[in-house]
């Protein structure tokens, strides 16, 4: 009788604990049907999460093709996510980028070549000593088309490492702009210590490993 207790106890204690790590706001964010962003002006958007968005702004401002890139918050089932919500890493929201970019000079397909080889592509949860929920890797689809071409580099670059690759696939539904003083921020603090140690360096990586698809000036 006693094992019986307790065999029923230990399946109630283990149903308790999945049922309070199942969200069912953030399942539905996964599972809804993609948003697509219309171009403006021949511009298009797409949205990336890698790690600290001020690493990844400064990476993605380097592309030719690319106008401009807004840091902000993308992945999440919160409305209106601050940084200081995001930091909790209760909003579900990683902390992401939107790269306004000139299809006819830079495709998406590139765009997404240069997210998986801009960061460590198997580290769950973060990027270097960002780590949590926030710094999580999201790559975003609008479409069907999108979606393929994400799905197919995933699994090109598996096979190619023998590894997992930790990014995570959504349907695109908001970005959230981050407060002003996030943005353009590794060009205007260029002595910050994190800029200098983190993302001079990332960034320097990148340029070295994709010097074909930089801007002549920045």
């Amino acid at each position: 009788m006693k094992n019986i207790i307790l065999t029923l106890c230990i399946a109630v204690l283990f149903s308790c604990q999945n049922s309070a790590q199942t969200n069912k706001k953030q399942e539905a964010v996964i599972n809804a049907n993609p948003i697509e962003v219309p171009l403006k002006n021949g511009k298009a958007k797409a949205y990336f999460a890698s790690g600290c968005f001020w690493c990844v702004e400064a990476i993605y401002e380097h592309i030719k093709g690319v106008s401009e890139v807004i840091s902000g918050y993308s992945g999440g089932h919160t409305k209106n996510p601050t940084y200081e919500a995001s930091n909790t890493g209760k909003t579900g929201h990683a902390e992401a980028v939107e790269v306004i970019y000139d299809p006819k000079v830079v495709s998406f397909e590139t765009l997404v070549d240069v997210y998986f080889g801009s960061q460590n592509p198997t580290q769950v949860n973060g990027q270097g000593n960002d780590r949590g929920t926030q710094y999580r890797s999201i790559i975003f689809y609008q479409n069907e088309e999108q979606k393929q071409i994400i799905l197919k580099k995933k699994e090109t670059l598996a096979k190619k490492l023998n590894a997992t690759i930790a990014a995570e696939v959504y349907p695109f539904q908001k970005f959230w702009a981050a407060e002003t003083y996030h943005q353009n921020y590794e060009r205007l603090h260029p002595n910050n210590s994190y800029i200098q140690n983190v993302s001079v360096p990332r960034l320097n990586r990148f340029k070295t490993k994709f010097p074909e698809l930089l801007k002549e000036k920045h």
